[in-house]
C-alpha cells in the first residue's frame, strides 16, 4: 500500500475513477480534473496497492468554511496560504471498498493540513455519508448552499 501526490501521467486513471465513484452529473471532467492537478497537484493523494492506483481524495485551499459550487468549476479560487482544506472528491473504486482505504486517504489529507498549519477540512456529503464523516470528526454544519448535480448536501467541517 502506498498513498502519493498525483502527477499528471495520473490524469487517465483519476478521470477513470472518478467516473466510476460519481454519477456522470456529479463527476468532475477529465478537464476539470486537469485544471485541479495543474494548479493544486500537492493536494491531490492517490492509494495505490502493488502499483495500481485503487482511489483518490482531493481539493483546493480556501479561506471560506461554507463551501461554493464555483470552487468545483474554477480551479483558480484554490489559495495556497489559505485557511482550509476542502474536499471535492472522496473516490475508492467499488471492488476495494470497506477495507479502511478511504479512511487512510482523509487522514493524508487531514495530516497534511495539520502541517500546513490550516484550520482545518470541510468537505460536503450526501445524508448517508453523515455519519461516516461525524465518526472521523467531522460536525455537521446542516444543509450546505451547493446545486452540485442536483443533489442535496450537507456541509461538514473537522476542525484541528
Amino acid at each position: 500500500m502506498n498513498i502519493r501526490h498525483a502527477t499528471p501521467d495520473d490524469l487517465d486513471t483519476l478521470s477513470m475513477i472518478e467516473s466510476t465513484c460519481f454519477s456522470p452529473e456529479e463527476a468532475a471532467s477529465r478537464e476539470k480534473l486537469q485544471s485541479r492537478l495543474n494548479v493544486f497537484p500537492n493536494h491531490f493523494w492517490i492509494f495505490e496497492i502493488n502499483g495500481k492506483a485503487i482511489g483518490f481524495v482531493n481539493g483546493m485551499v480556501v479561506n471560506s468554511q461554507t463551501f461554493t459550487d464555483d470552487w468545483f468549476n474554477d480551479a483558480n479560487l484554490h489559495d495556497e496560504n489559505g485557511e482550509w482544506q476542502a474536499v471535492f472528491g472522496l473516490n475508492v473504486l467499488p471492488e476495494y471498498r470497506c477495507n479502511g482505504y478511504a479512511e487512510k486517504l482523509m487522514e493524508a489529507l487531514a495530516d497534511t493540513a495539520r502541517r500546513e498549519k490550516r484550520k482545518g477540512c470541510i468537505l460536503t456529503c450526501k445524508e448517508h455519508l453523515v455519519r461516516y464523516y461525524e465518526k472521523r470528526g467531522y460536525r455537521n454544519m446542516g444543509l450546505s448552499d451547493s446545486t452540485l448535480g442536483g443533489a442535496t448536501w450537507y456541509n461538514m467541517v473537522l476542525t484541528f
